[in-house]
């Protein structure tokens, strides 16, 4: 799982061991771009959260969506009432001089303008008081940024040193601990994968996220929620339902 933080700026962070990723997103609200016009200029996707926190309220649920054309629309995510924020990925192709191009895996075709049809779904989300991203980077790709600063990437799962493992959560709550303490963040999510398939390693069973896990990471000030890899996954698990209560 990944830990996911908001500054005070209004950046976010995924926490645990930094790579070489970027972590750059912005607020479709915010940047006062809707989805048509970004895809027309291929400008969706990648890796760091960029928002302002006013009016968010601990607790949430964030969902990854993009990556799977079987995992539903847009649209139907939001409306599934699981989720508070939902991030778009990925923009794995921009900076240096590159076109910036997008890829929603089987959802559209970047190359025929075939993403524009988003713009409806965003508006809808929305309109349902969700908070939707773009996600730029991703796993794979070519992408560069201008400060190192905003490359860093940082995972709760995937990553034994700081990840939950079977009956142990001390790795997991020492990492929280040393993120929340160190990190100049207002808000500061968990991010898990939503089923065993998702990852490698760091999945935690509904029962024992929400009576170990949850339950000694929730009393820190900076607690905001969970963000779940990805919706896809979560569509075969039914996780978000299963948790959404206790978040």
């Amino acid at each position: 799982m990944s830990i996911i933080s908001y500054k005070r700026d209004g950046s976010m962070n995924t926490l645990c061991t930094e790579n070489n990723s970027s972590n750059t997103w912005r607020s479709f609200k915010e940047k006062k771009m809707s989805i048509k016009s970004a895809i027309s200029l291929t400008l969706i996707g990648s890796v760091l959260l960029m928002m302002l926190l006013s009016g968010i309220d601990a607790g949430g649920i964030a969902i990854y969506w993009g990556q799977n054309g079987n995992e539903g629309t847009l649209a139907e995510t939001c409306a599934t009432g699981n989720y508070d924020f939902v991030n778009i990925a990925f923009l794995p192709t921009f900076g240096n001089g590159q076109t910036p191009m997008i890829n929603l895996a089987g959802h559209c075709d970047p190359y025929t303008n075939g993403c524009t049809g988003l713009s409806s779904d965003v508006k809808s989300c929305q309109a349902k008081g969700i908070k939707v991203m773009l996600s730029l980077g991703g796993g794979a790709g070519s992408y560069y940024l201008t400060s190192s600063k905003d490359a860093r990437q940082v995972q709760f799962y995937n990553n034994p040193q700081c990840q939950y493992t079977e009956g142990d959560i001390k790795n997991l709550e020492d990492a929280w601990k040393q993120w929340t303490t160190d990190v100049n963040a207002t808000l500061i999510f968990l991010g898990l994968p939503a089923s065993p398939e998702a990852a490698g390693s760091g999945f935690i069973p509904v029962s024992d996220l929400t009576s170990q896990v949850l339950p000694a990471i929730k009393g820190s000030a900076k607690y905001g929620g969970v963000m779940l890899w990805s919706k896809y996954y979560d569509n075969q698990s039914e996780y978000s339902s299963a948790i959404k209560n206790d978040v």
